[in-house]
């Protein structure tokens, strides 16, 4: 009876010892990190994450394997919502997205279902410079010819900063751009470009010299400004501020061009355990200085100019704590430059199972994307899928231009 007292007295002494925490590099071994990447494959956001995905395990207790998922979508939204309310808020998932996310979220965005601060922000591999470009053989050569003569700019759809930009420039100072929507991205533009479409984009400036090298150097293009405060460093490029008149105005394009401080943000989940989230940092931060990184990323023509996590997270703080009359009034000025249309057509073309409708419009076809949760689909008046709907059906169609998301559609 003793004997049995006494064990069952040891096997009580070891419940009461709490069980030791899995450490960093515990949990990490054989584990597989997913990075999400909020943009298509290629251009300079998936280049960054790939190559940051392949030097990040040597950096990282246990040494995880990393694996780069493209999950495009809504410029980024559909990414930063998986990531802020799906992904295991664990560390084994992290992502990159748009720099202009947060600011999509303090606009009110109605897509967005997360809240820029609480995510666990871990660091951005380089800073950048928004600018607006010109082909040479168009009338304009400088910021002060936008006043005298039109430029055609190339847009990516409604919300992207390829639209945006010459929309916001052209309310705010009164320069003629005019804007040509249905282009799926930057890369299209500039093809456009080169076919004579249009004249002109806006883009980061390192994407574009990345993207098409020696384009500005041989003068085959125009850089008019760069949007931020300040003219950017070693050019002669000057900045667009040179043109705002009154106090307004800079502090509409101040919160406007304050995204572009944020660079190419990586971030986890909110809520990641803090012994996982310093490790990540501080891994990022190594990579960030790793000689074999600076190697590769010099010779994919990239940049390093980082930002720690918690600076991140401080510049973001910062941008969501702007005054709510300049949001309120960069709000509106947005709402006004993406007007909503209703079109009734008809449908020649259904794709992906109803994802893609495809119609004629001014005698120029038009694709419009339909999402599962956020345009409403009716048919003959009652609710349906969009797999339902077919090519030859007559349907009102609202929406914000080409290339955009549908937010009603209605078929007979």
């Amino acid at each position: 009876m003793k004997k049995a007292f006494s064990s069952i007295a040891a096997l009580a002494l070891l419940a009461s010892v709490p069980a030791q925490a899995e450490t960093v590099a515990e949990f990490y071994k054989n584990k597989t990190v997913t990075f999400i990447i909020g943009t298509s494959p290629g251009g300079t956001y998936d280049a960054w994450a790939r190559l940051i995905a392949r030097h990040w395990p040597d950096h990282l207790p246990g040494k995880p394997k990393f694996i780069a998922k493209n999950l495009p979508g809504a410029g980024g939204i559909k990414a930063s919502n998986y990531l802020f309310n799906v992904a295991p808020k664990d560390g084994s998932v992290i992502g990159t997205f748009s720099r202009n996310i947060p600011t999509r979220a303090i606009l009110n965005h109605p897509a967005v279902k997360f809240d820029p601060v609480k995510f666990s922000w871990l660091g951005s591999p380089e800073l950048t410079n928004r600018v607006c470009i010109a082909m040479a053989n168009s009338k304009v050569k400088t910021g002060a010819d936008l006043f005298k003569h039109e430029l055609l700019m190339g847009g990516a759809g409604a919300g992207t900063a390829v639209s945006t930009t010459p929309n916001l420039l052209r309310a705010l100072f009164g320069m003629k751009f005019k804007l040509i929507e249905g282009y799926k991205g930057a890369i299209d533009v500039v093809l456009a470009m080169e076919r004579g479409e249009v004249q002109g984009i806006c883009q980061t400036y390192t994407a574009f010299k990345i993207g098409h090298p020696g384009w500005i150097e041989k003068g085959k293009v125009n850089v008019l400004f760069n949007i931020e405060p300040n003219p950017i460093p070693g050019t002669n490029i000057p900045s667009v501020f040179q043109f705002a008149k009154g106090e307004d105005e800079r502090k509409i394009l101040s919160f406007y061009s304050s995204n572009v401080e944020l660079g190419r943000p990586v971030a986890g989940p909110p809520g990641l355990p803090g012994d996982r989230l310093q490790a990540l940092r501080r891994g990022f931060d190594g990579v960030m200085k790793d000689p074999a990184f600076v190697k590769a990323a010099t010779k994919q023509g990239l940049k390093i100019d980082p930002l720690t996590g918690e600076e991140v997270g401080r510049r973001v703080a910062k941008l969501a704590a702007t005054d709510p009359d300049t949001v309120a009034k960069t709000e509106a000025m947005l709402k006004k430059l993406n007007p909503q249309f209703t079109d009734t057509v008809k449908i020649s073309g259904v794709k992906r199972k109803g994802r893609r409708l495809e119609f004629s419009l001014k005698g120029k076809p038009v694709t419009i994307r339909v999402s599962g949760s956020r345009t409403k689909v009716t048919i003959a008046g009652k609710k349906a899928k969009r797999s339902a709907i077919k090519a030859g059906m007559t349907c009102k169609i609202t929406h914000l231009g080409p290339n955009s998301r549908a937010k009603k559609v209605a078929c007979k």
